[in-house]
């Protein structure tokens, strides 16, 4: 490696010292949330085991329950494979919650592209067949909550859901922080106490001290195969939350008769648990990871989204192109500096579930893992690539390196 170009990011490095030491000091804290947790209830080699058939004795799966339920301080949990997507996890919360006639407000703007059909879809049972609305308040300029705004609409009709997205899907906004989210939730939650808040966790988890289900959310949702899932964990979903809630979410999850008594999985769990031992290390080599590009990509005349002069409060960073060829070349070379498929050269394509054309790098031990190195973008303006994951930061650094003279 040349050393000028070594000089160069150790440079950025210093002068990002307190920012690392800060999210040092946040997974120190996680870490021993999770250690804590897994003591309580006593985890043992017996919890990684399989089941087969309707699962009745699945003790891995009820241990993981309650390992998820005491680190985010909720009642209880649903941790399953059985979630195929953070997507899956989400419209499983909302079918379960909502009924004909019921609203739902979402107050941090659209849901993410995928959740459209959900909301919208035409000939599909979409929420919008069963007579369910959605109603949605914009966040500011400054990606803070439209408090006047959104009160006055709890406040005349009630909604069923309250839905905060915490990241940003494909916008240009920031990821919201728990601070920020437990005054509204607060507000709304005196003005509507039957309301469900449900939070969008997804990219989100161990980037703070706190997780929404700690200032009030009635409900978070997430994807183990994002942050939570330490990069081990091979599919699955989470749901955390009241015990109110999650006994009307369980229904959806299989059936009314059923809930959650039914659903094995042969192949084990030691991953499950193991990854979200890992989780709040990972996740912060990923956001010093992001920290580190960020800073590259600025000094090349980048807008990054957010600057690293603010706090992250999920995985993401944004970097804003000035052309389509830019933001393709960019997420080529991250698919050419991933450990799988390095070979692969990632071009536009419709994917199922957006819009527009989307490009996608992923060059990742777990499929689609968005805490491992991962950039994806869709093709419209503003041209965004929304970087993502590292599971180690020195792979960060190495690509740090090979994007110092991506301008030229």
């Amino acid at each position: 490696m040349d050393k000028e170009k070594l000089e160069i990011l150790n440079e950025i490095e210093e002068g990002l010292k307190e920012r690392f030491k800060k999210l040092e000091d946040i997974a120190l804290f996680n870490q021993n949330k999770v250690l804590k947790a897994f003591n309580k209830h006593a985890i043992t080699n017996q919890h990684f085991a399989g089941t087969t058939g309707y699962g009745y004795t699945d003790k891995g799966k009820e241990g993981l329950e309650q390992v998820f339920a005491e680190i985010f301080g909720t009642e209880d949990a649903i941790v399953t494979p059985h979630l195929t997507t953070g997507t899956h996890a989400i419209s499983t919360v909302l079918y379960g919650l909502l009924r004909p006639k019921d609203t739902l407000l979402s107050i941090s703007g659209d849901l993410y592209d995928t959740l459209y059909e959900t909301l919208f879809g035409k000939d599909n049972l979409s929420l919008e067949s069963y007579g369910i609305k959605s109603k949605f308040i914009d966040l500011n300029n400054d990606s803070t909550f439209k408090e006047d705004a959104i009160l006055k609409e709890v406040k005349k009709h009630k909604p069923r859901v309250v839905f905060i997205q915490r990241s940003r899907g494909y916008s240009s906004r920031k990821a919201l922080s728990v601070f920020d989210m437990e005054g509204i939730i607060k507000k709304v939650k005196t003005i509507s106490p039957e309301s469900f808040v449900v939070v969008d966790n997804c990219y989100g988890e161990f980037i703070e001290k706190k997780e929404p289900t700690e200032v009030g959310a009635d409900v978070c949702v997430g994807s183990l195969i994002k942050n939570i899932g330490g990069s081990l964990a091979p599919t699955g979903g989470y749901i955390v939350g009241t015990k109110k809630a999650l006994s009307l979410i369980e229904n959806r999850l299989t059936c009314p008769s059923l809930g959650r008594e039914t659903g094995s999985y042969e192949a084990g769990y030691r991953l499950f648990y193991q990854g979200l031992f890992l989780a709040p290390h990972i996740v912060c080599q990923a956001v010093k990871g992001a920290y580190l590009i960020g800073e590259v990509m600025k000094r090349q005349g980048y807008k990054i989204i957010p600057d690293t002069s603010e706090d992250s409060f999920d995985i993401i960073k944004s970097i804003v192109f000035d052309s389509e060829e830019e933001l393709i070349r960019f997420v080529q070379l991250i698919q050419k500096l991933s450990p799988v498929d390095s070979n692969a050269l990632p071009i536009p394509y419709d994917m199922v579930g957006y819009t527009t054309q989307v490009i996608m790098a992923a060059g990742t031990f777990v499929e689609g893992s968005s805490i491992e190195l991962s950039c994806d973008s869709p093709i419209k303006k503003p041209y965004i690539a929304y970087f993502q994951g590292g599971i180690t930061y020195e792979q960060l650094k190495i690509v740090g390196y090979n994007l110092l003279d991506f301008k030229n």
